[in-house]
């Protein structure tokens, strides 16, 4: 989306249930932004125990430009950026109405100074397909800032694999560090697209 630059922080927070019946709660931050040409920065950092305080440690980043379809994705470890160009999607007929699919309209709420609609999605996965022998229920809830053009809030709930959120804080409206969107110094480059 350009000419709506932004940098932020996302809050991670994922809780599962253990085979005991208790619960482990982990959490990480990462950094995103998005420049006025629309281009797009993301982190992925270690997930760490909740008691932690510290800045988890940086997995790998990620740079898509959008007016090139190229996807940058950086390893600190290796020190190599793997780039891909990324097709452009053909727009699809909307999906037809699922008998175990429900939406809900959350309303509307305000997230950071920033007015957000809600919407909760939920599909049940009958017992023969769940592999726990029960029907499950997955939901889904977004909240979109139609002035960011992205969700300030997300959550994800599957008896599987637990509860996570996704919350952004510390917008910040000013235009990003250009180095955010290039491929550091020493780093190589490795072209990952499939050969003509």
């Amino acid at each position: 989306m350009p000419g709506v630059p932004f940098s932020a922080v996302v809050k991670i927070e994922s809780t599962q249930v253990l085979p005991d019946g208790t619960s482990a709660t982990r959490k990480s931050i990462a950094t995103i932004a998005r420049d006025s040409r629309g281009r797009i920065y993301n982190e992925r950092r270690q997930l760490m125990p909740s008691t932690f305080t510290g800045t988890p440690q940086i997995l790998s980043s990620h740079i898509f430009d959008p007016e090139t379809r190229l996807s940058t994705f950086l390893n600190p470890y290796t020190r190599m950026a793997r780039q891909m160009t990324i097709p452009q999607r053909e727009a699809t007929a909307s999906a037809p109405e699922h008998p175990f699919l429900k939406q809900q309209d959350l309303g509307t709420e305000t997230m950071e100074n920033f007015a957000v609609h809600g919407t909760s999605r939920s599909r049940t996965i009958p017992a023969a397909a769940s592999g726990t022998a029960k029907d499950l229920v997955v939901t889904d809830e977004y909240w979109y800032s139609d002035e960011l053009h992205m969700n300030m809030l997300t959550r994800h709930e599957d008896a599987r694999t637990g509860l996570q959120v996704l919350t952004i804080t510390g917008v910040n409206r000013s235009e990003p560090d250009p180095a955010m969107f290039q491929v550091p110094p020493g780093y190589k480059v490795v072209d990952e697209n499939p050969p003509n």
